[in-house]
């Protein structure tokens, strides 16, 4: 099976509203919620992370005995 690309399928909650909306903005557009929401995504921006903020890091109070 040739595809343009690998597909992975998510299951998303939506709030009545949120649906609502994105089915009346589909209803509007013509276009499937699919590809409504493919193209959000793809609109993301993505800011890189320090080195730091990409491993989780523990911190712990210790006293120090003297």
């Amino acid at each position: 099976m040739n595809k343009k690309w690998a597909a992975k399928r998510i299951t998303i909650n939506l709030a009545s509203v949120e649906s609502e909306k994105l089915e009346r903005y589909c209803a509007s557009t013509g276009r499937p919620a699919t590809d409504v929401i493919r193209e959000l995504i793809r609109s993301l921006t993505i800011t890189e992370l320090s080195a730091s903020e990409q491993t989780p890091t523990l911190k712990y109070d210790i006293p120090i005995l003297k």
